[in-house]
């Protein structure tokens, strides 16, 4: 589900950047190639119908982050030093500290 939602995130960004570059731009841009007015948009042209498909797709693209961000976060809750096998450490034993006779101790 999550591959397929992901290959979904790029499509939709696709067609966001194709239709904002679509759109018409105070230096014109790509919005040249939109047509004319004489469009089947209407005598307005493509300007009011590309800000509302904008605007729906940045929705769906929205939602869709989000259900990426869930289903990641879900199936990823370990990271990958959790998945690393530990070998068991060896602890080092106390010193052996030599018991000395209580005679060699009270040499006068």
């Amino acid at each position: 589900m999550a591959e397929f939602l992901f290959v979904f995130q790029f499509i939709l960004a696709v067609i966001i950047t194709i239709s904002v570059l679509l759109q018409k731009s105070s230096s014109i841009g790509l919005g040249a190639y939109s047509g004319s007015n004489e469009s089947i948009f209407g005598a307005k042209g493509p300007g009011g119908f590309l800000a509302k498909f904008t605007f729906a797709v940045g929705i769906v693209f929205i939602i869709n982050t989000l259900a990426l961000l869930y289903l990641y976060n879900k199936q990823g809750s370990m990271s990958l030093i959790d998945s690393i096998p530990l070998a068991p450490v060896e602890t080092p034993s106390a010193p052996i500290v030599p018991i000395v006779p209580a005679d060699l101790n009270n040499t006068k």
